[in-house]
């Protein structure tokens, strides 16, 4: 539907996200054509608040949805569009992880296909994010994710995904670790594909050699690692300091606790990022569930996921971003407008996207009507190039 943008002018009003001031919209042709102030007189009060579309870099599902449960159909990535813009995200960048070659490629052309045959699929999708095969092979590091899948960094292999993927593949997570790995970050970066260091047991060196070469991001900082770290250096110190790399946290509570969230933001301003990595779990009611890949987990009333055998281990994340910029408010690590920054203008400049001019004149017309009770956000209506979509 964002191919046939709505050409009429029309005019939508909010309590800007920033200033708590009431402003209007005059949207047209798919982009905010004007921002105004109201007086008190003409805002009429009870507005909603009004904030940029939000982006996420990590979606590995949500809804009972998920990329990685094969074969994947394009329609199941179309009904993750549409179940993220009801939560607030205009664009995001569906998730493909660790996986046997033929599986990963058979995930990434089915988002290729989507991207082709729904239009709404294509103006949300920023590029697929890659998180593996090519990370630490190490217990810890390597997180959830199949061991007799994790692999070396391998350019032809990565070049028949992003064959299939039809150049779709925008990020991937990887392992500096690997001998050669900082060839393959190289030709990543000439390429345009974002490179970004997580799962890793990687050394210092390693990591600033990964930094030379072109990696720009870190995956989720203080997650997929080894429990059991050297004081200094290690590689969540070594990334931290590394002014080049945009810092992702998932910043649901559960994930980091709200110091090492603190001191992500302070030592990467603008290049802090937060992401949902969420699991198709995400959105659903408490309960317990079976994954498709076998074991239970169980889904907290706060929104915590772990394993029903361990309650002690999470089983992902399933907190959206409007959940973890709510969190952040609530804890008071960040104002309203600073933690949706962190989930909206900060991803897209990462990404190189027009939404990281948020709410300007000539910047997309995406953007989000929210109510705000204590620090929960209610999605009202989000728009798309200027289109609504009514919040269920």
């Amino acid at each position: 539907m964002e191919d046939c943008a709505v050409k009429a002018e029309h005019r939508v009003r909010g309590l800007h996200f920033r200033t708590g001031r009431a402003v209007e919209l005059l949207i047209g042709e798919g982009r905010i054509q004007s921002l105004s102030e109201l007086s008190d007189q003409d805002s009429g009060g009870g507005l909603p608040w009004l904030a940029p579309g939000l982006v996420d870099l990590q979606v590995n599902g949500c809804f009972g949805l998920d990329v990685n449960t094969l074969p994947l159909m394009p329609e199941t990535v179309a009904d993750m569009v549409r179940a993220l813009r009801r939560e607030g995200v205009t664009t995001f960048c569906p998730t493909v992880i660790t996986n046997s070659a033929a599986a990963i490629g058979q995930a990434v052309q089915a988002i290729a296909l989507a991207a082709r045959r729904f239009p709404e699929v294509r103006a949300a999708v920023a590029g697929i994010h890659l998180e593996g095969p090519f990370i630490s092979p190490a217990d810890g590091a390597r997180g959830a994710h199949p061991a007799e899948h994790v692999a070396p960094p391998d350019w032809d292999v990565f070049r028949g995904w992003q064959d299939a993927a039809a150049g779709l593949i925008r990020i991937v997570t990887l392992s500096p670790e690997w001998p050669g790995a900082s060839d393959f970050i190289a030709r990543c970066a000439d390429s345009g594909v974002i490179v970004s260091i997580g799962h890793t047991a990687a050394s210092p060196e390693q990591i600033r050699a990964a930094v030379a070469a072109g990696a720009t991001m870190s995956t989720h900082l203080g997650n997929g690692i080894q429990p059991m770290l050297p004081r200094h250096p290690n590689p969540i110190w070594e990334q931290l300091a590394a002014d080049e790399l945009h810092g992702c946290m998932i910043a649901d509570g559960f994930h980091l606790p709200p110091s090492v969230l603190k001191v992500i933001m302070r030592m990467k301003g603008k290049r802090a990022v937060v992401v949902s990595d969420a699991v198709s779990f995400s959105g659903m009611p408490p309960g317990a569930y079976s994954t498709h890949i076998g074991g239970s987990v169980v889904l907290t009333p706060e929104g915590r996921l772990h394993l029903a055998e361990q309650p002690q281990l999470l089983a992902g994340s399933a907190m959206l971003l409007k959940e973890q910029v709510a969190y952040l408010t609530g804890q008071g690590l960040a104002s309203l407008a600073g933690a949706w920054d962190l989930a909206s203008a900060h991803p897209a400049e990462l990404l190189g996207l027009p939404q990281a001019a948020g709410l300007t004149e000539g910047a997309p017309a995406d953007f989000v009507l929210f109510e705000r009770k204590g620090h929960a956000l209610k999605i009202v209506t989000t728009y798309k190039a200027g289109i609504p979509d009514a919040s269920e």
